[in-house]
């Protein structure tokens, strides 16, 4: 089944920050510094960006992205919001240079976006974690590693 690209979300920045409100505050806003849940009125007037919150109580300024993977970027949520979609999708990954030409953004950015995404994707919270997980098993089906010795560079090969 493939998604609807021409859906809002994707093309439109108003309507991708509405969607991503109703994704991560069903409830109504919280307040990423203090907590509170319903206590923030939204800032309006010339000078004010998108989708900008104050907090009652702390006084702190929020939008839906700080606390997420999109935060202090200054990419479109429309196209982190389609990244994020066509990397999950995919069945065998994407390369950034794919994606940079899906996307058409900078090849920098796409770096970027890539890395920010696959960071929140991992689990565990550090790279040397065991496979599978503290007292889990791990099936392996049966590999040959290393090759023939006979295959081998001159210099590779264990001397007998």
């Amino acid at each position: 089944m493939f998604p609807d690209f021409n859906n809002p979300i994707f093309r439109d920045e108003a309507k991708a920050r509405k969607w991503l409100e109703a994704e991560l505050w069903p409830d109504g806003p919280i307040c990423p510094h203090c907590g509170v849940l319903n206590g923030s009125t939204k800032v309006h007037g010339a000078t004010a960006r998108p989708g900008l919150y104050m907090c009652n109580d702390c006084r702190s300024q929020f939008t839906v992205t700080v606390g997420t993977l999109m935060e202090r970027s200054k990419i479109p949520l429309t196209k982190w919001l389609y990244a994020t979609y066509l990397l999950m999708s995919s069945k065998k990954g994407m390369s950034t240079q794919q994606l940079h030409r899906t996307l058409g953004v900078s090849l920098k950015s796409t770096w970027f976006l890539m890395h920010r995404i696959r960071e929140a994707l991992r689990e565990g919270g550090s790279p040397f974690t065991q496979l599978g997980g503290n007292d889990k098993k791990v099936e392996i089906d049966e590999t040959f590693v290393g090759g023939l010795e006979k295959n081998k560079h001159r210099n590779k090969r264990k001397h007998a």
